[in-house]
């Protein structure tokens, strides 16, 4: 059999091909940065040519690095699955989902039956505790997130793209002074998602309303609690189209035709290694494929 480089040089070259940072790799590996720098120059050496143009606190990958990675990338993902499979002991793959309850509630639970259809082997553990993210690798696998953008360090994938609605009460247009002008916010609350803090400013912006405040600004970390706030008349939701039409609610009604790119998406989200694990990498894939709408 021909000589081949040590295999942990291998992993430590695609991770940092992948992140494009030997700090970011070096993490995911649970390695210390010199050691993992010492494993790719073990394979550069190997090799007999460099990898990666090494830049700032970056690593890019030169013409040689990118053809490696084209041939062996796929190689090591296939190893690992089939190593995982022979040291199964059961055949449940389960899943630690962190995931928001509004997005639950109105995108995955609707499907959830044919996600079990597909993936009968698949099982969730669902997770709607406050600060996903940072739970990754600790608890969590994999999280759907509300986010503006996602920290390079991790694997993110755009799950769809909103526009900005004033959601309110059927009411408010069926009284004596009905709601239909922008200016009549300034007798109104408006409610505003925690995580969503910018879209009550990105509407006024859009609208040319910078000037007009509200009589208040309620603050919720539950977007059903929003709409169903919204239903009974206590203000005005600023949420995403998605959420009010997904919810179906015939007490709600958009209030102002004014259309508002909203900041914020919902993002797939995981560290780069759990991709390669089969719970993750199937769930992910049937997520991409049924669910997102980007």
């Amino acid at each position: 059999m021909r000589r081949l480089p040590p295999l942990g040089a291998i992993e430590a070259f695609v991770q940092v091909a992948r992140l494009g940072s030997i700090k970011a790799a070096a993490e995911d590996l649970a390695l210390s940065a010199p050691a993992l720098s010492r494993r790719v120059q073990s394979l550069e050496r190997f090799i007999a040519k460099p990898l990666f143009a090494r830049r700032h606190q970056a690593m890019v990958l030169n013409a040689d690095g990118e053809r490696l990675l084209a041939q062996i990338a796929p190689v090591l993902d296939s190893l690992s699955d089939a190593v995982e499979s022979l040291t199964s002991t059961t055949e449940v793959l389960r899943l630690r989902l962190g995931i928001l309850p509004l997005y639950a509630s109105q995108k995955l639970f609707p499907r959830l039956g044919e996600l079990r259809t597909t993936h009968p082997e698949l099982h969730l553990d669902i997770d709607t505790a406050a600060h996903l993210v940072s739970r990754l690798g600790d608890g969590l696998d994999a999280v759907i997130a509300l986010s503006r953008e996602i920290d390079p360090a991790f694997y993110a994938r755009r799950l769809d793209r909103n526009s900005v609605y004033v959601i309110g009460a059927r009411s408010l247009l069926e009284r004596a002074d009905p709601v239909t002008r922008p200016e009549q916010l300034s007798t109104l609350t408006a409610l505003v998602h925690r995580d969503m803090t910018d879209t009550f400013t990105a509407w006024r912006t859009a609208a040319g309303l910078d000037d007009i405040e509200p009589l208040a600004i309620d603050h919720f970390d539950s977007g059903a609690l929003m709409l169903e706030a919204a239903a009974q008349g206590l203000g005005v939701a600023f949420m995403h189209a998605s959420h009010f039409d997904d919810a179906n609610d015939p007490r709600l009604v958009r209030l102002f035709d004014i259309e508002v790119e909203s900041p914020y998406s919902y993002w797939f989200v995981c560290r780069p290694r759990a991709l390669q694990t089969k719970p993750v990498k199937l769930f992910h894939d049937w997520l991409i494929r049924t669910v997102a709408e980007v």
